[in-house]
């Protein structure tokens, strides 16, 4: 099974830690009780967290005495952006950092907070030897993105992929053909061995997910 032995390790010690938080989601009027992945890039020294839902206890256990540079979201559904306030309580000197698009999103959970970095594709945050490449991959919001590591071999997906297909696209400001056109744009592109770390659930790989694209299209989503 793919994870996170899979991943490598650069010359500069830059890693992968992961831990899960478990709460709900809320969106048009629902809520629905979801556990999610966390990931925390970084060396000995400091760090970056990707997400930040529901307990913010075990990421700044991850953490621990390293230097928090960035939160950054893959996109802005409560679900994955309920600690954002408690991590900058603890780390004062992190920046957040979210694609404009999902504003509308953002502003339900933390209308009086700003995000600090906004995202645009092609952009990088650095990470000790380690580029982080933004992927903006709408569909599953507006503003959904990616995080590709290359020297990692790793792509951080937020919701927009997971094992067996696609985030969900049944909810307002998302689309199906969206998060399909993105998927086969930014993230099919890919090299095949490049682990898929997403939002929820178990780790893959782009060459395991990208034969099934069109069955994807016939079952809808």
């Amino acid at each position: 099974m793919t994870g996170l032995s899979d991943l490598s390790t650069t010359p500069g010690g830059v890693r992968v830690e992961h831990t899960t938080t478990e709460g709900t989601f809320s969106l048009d009027g629902g809520t629905w009780d979801v556990e999610n992945n966390v990931w925390v890039v970084g060396d000995d020294e400091r760090c970056v967290v990707v997400d930040a839902p529901h307990d913010a206890a075990p990421i700044l256990e991850l953490v621990g005495e390293r230097r928090l540079t960035h939160v950054l979201l893959t996109h802005a559904h409560d679900d994955h952006v309920t600690v954002v306030a408690d991590l900058l309580a603890a780390h004062p000197g992190a920046v957040v950092a979210l694609h404009p698009d999902d504003h509308v999103l953002w502003e339900q959970t933390h209308p009086d907070l700003e995000p600090g970095l906004p995202l645009a594709d092609g952009d990088v945050v650095q990470v000790g030897d380690v580029e982080l490449v933004v992927l903006h991959t709408p569909g599953h919001s507006p503003g959904a993105v990616c995080f590709h590591a290359r020297d990692l071999r790793a792509v951080f997906t937020g919701d927009t992929l997971f094992q067996g297909g696609p985030g969900a696209t049944g909810r307002s400001f998302s689309d199906f053909g969206t998060i399909v056109a993105s998927i086969r744009e930014k993230l099919l592109t890919l090299p095949p061995e490049t682990v898929v770390l997403a939002g929820h659930g178990a780790a893959t790989t782009i060459g395991a997910e990208a034969p099934d694209v069109e069955e994807w299209i016939r079952r809808g989503h």
